[in-house]
């Protein structure tokens, strides 16, 4: 476990130390994210986070393949070259979409070519559990990859709507990912599932620090060069869980539930943004729209609609992943009855908690409200009171002039003594 936590402190650290040069560098290309009617920013951010996370993925590597229990994923296979390949890729697909905004036709057909080269290296599926345990030939082993990278990398994509949200995601899913192929990998002696420990330790470290400049007020944006490759990482996790682990191995430990975790664990992580995706690809259809249209209708927009606050919308976002995900963890480590108990009971506290913070939102805007009225009343009364008192000291010193002119005149024109006087 600690070869796991060094590559996630190192990954974390990395990302962090990298954000303010790439953020000077994405001023420098001009790389920044204007304000359109769909976003909730005000001001424009520079984006090509995702060069940082890049940086923490590719140390994280490097180190890995130096450290003892990683380092086997290295000696046996290519595939922590491919991911990196892959990482690369993505990240330069992303750059050059976050600069010229690609259209999706074209996005696409990169994020096929950067799935199916890490599908060459090794990561793919090898079986699926339809009816029994169902073993993939090798082109639809590299199809169903190829299929899950993409549906990844748009599904993350897709809920990188408000500050740090993607980000605070795929870290939730990155330590649901490491807590249970941590299990897989100690506890069952599963070499094969080293790999989506470490990928996932890497996905929750360069999330991590990249959301120290990414939480609500952003001073970067991730981009869909960040997009990308955090679902490439999510979707790599996943797909070595549900590919590289027989289930069989996993049958009679405490149920025949955990058989199927692998594949279930991945879809759980991303229930969140693939609810999301798959209403806006419903939504989008049926208005006669591409499927891959912006717009303002996901579900964050629609918890800021609700009247919660930017950090408020962000943190249930938070808690739903959490609750999904660590509870289809806990289904490893506890019976289904007590999981099902508390994951209950978590839900009704999110649900309250959803209503007072919905309530208290409404009190705090009937507060501003009120205070802004008063606010204004206070004003019109003390603007009439400034026009009251210029209107006194202008009538007094209108009097005073007059006077003084009066005066100045009776000095100059003689009296009518003086006239006798002179006749």
């Amino acid at each position: 476990m600690r070869d796991y936590l060094l590559c996630l402190v190192i990954a974390a650290a990395v990302t962090y130390v990298m954000v303010p040069p790439v953020r000077a560098l994405a001023f420098k290309w001009r790389v920044i994210a204007v304000v359109r009617a769909r976003d909730v920013h005000t001001a424009p951010i520079p984006r090509l986070g995702g060069l940082a996370m890049l940086a923490g993925m590719c140390v994280t590597l490097a180190v890995a393949s130096r450290l003892t229990l990683t380092s086997r994923i290295f000696e046996a296979s290519h595939v922590g070259r491919g991911l990196l390949i892959g990482a690369v890729l993505v990240a330069i697909l992303g750059a050059i979409d976050d600069k010229y905004s690609l259209d999706a036709v074209t996005k696409i057909v990169g994020q096929v070519l950067v799935a199916a080269a890490v599908a060459g290296s090794g990561v793919q599926l090898l079986w699926l559990p339809l009816g029994g345990i169902v073993i993939l030939d090798p082109i639809a082993s590299i199809g169903l990859t190829v299929l899950v990278i993409v549906i990844m990398m748009n599904a993350v994509n897709f809920i990188d709507g408000l500050d740090g949200l993607a980000a605070g995601i795929c870290l939730i899913g990155g330590l649901a990912f490491l807590a249970y192929s941590y299990l897989l990998s100690v506890h069952f002696d599963f070499s094969r599932a080293t790999l989506p420990a470490l990928v996932s330790a890497m996905l929750a470290g360069v999330s991590f620090g990249f959301l120290f400049h990414n939480s609500h007020p952003a001073r970067i944006f991730m981009g869909d060069t960040g997009s990308m490759l955090l679902g490439l990482a999510m979707a790599t996790s996943a797909v070595t869980l549900t590919g590289y682990v027989e289930p069989t191995v996993l049958q009679g430990t405490r149920s025949a539930l955990p058989a199927f975790l692998p594949l279930l664990l991945p879809l759980a992580v991303i229930a969140i943004p693939m609810l999301d995706l798959s209403l806006a690809v419903i939504r989008r259809t049926r208005a006669g729209h591409d499927p891959f249209a912006p717009d303002k209708k996901h579900l964050h927009h629609r918890l800021l609609e609700l009247g919660h606050s930017h950090r408020r919308a962000v943190a249930l976002m938070y808690s739903w992943a959490a609750l999904v995900a660590f509870t289809t963890v806990a289904l490893v480590f506890a019976p289904v009855w007590i999981v099902a108990v508390v994951s209950t009971l978590g839900l009704l506290a999110l649900v309250m908690l959803v209503m007072r913070w919905k309530t208290a939102g409404s009190g705090e805007t009937a507060v501003t409200a009120a205070s802004a009225s008063t606010t204004s009343s206070a004003d019109v009364h003390t603007g009439q009171k400034a026009n009251e008192n210029q209107a006194v000291e202008t009538s007094g010193r209108s009097s005073t002039q007059t006077q003084h002119q009066q005066a100045a005149a009776a000095r100059i024109s003689p009296t009518s003594d003086e006239r006798n006087t002179s006749s």
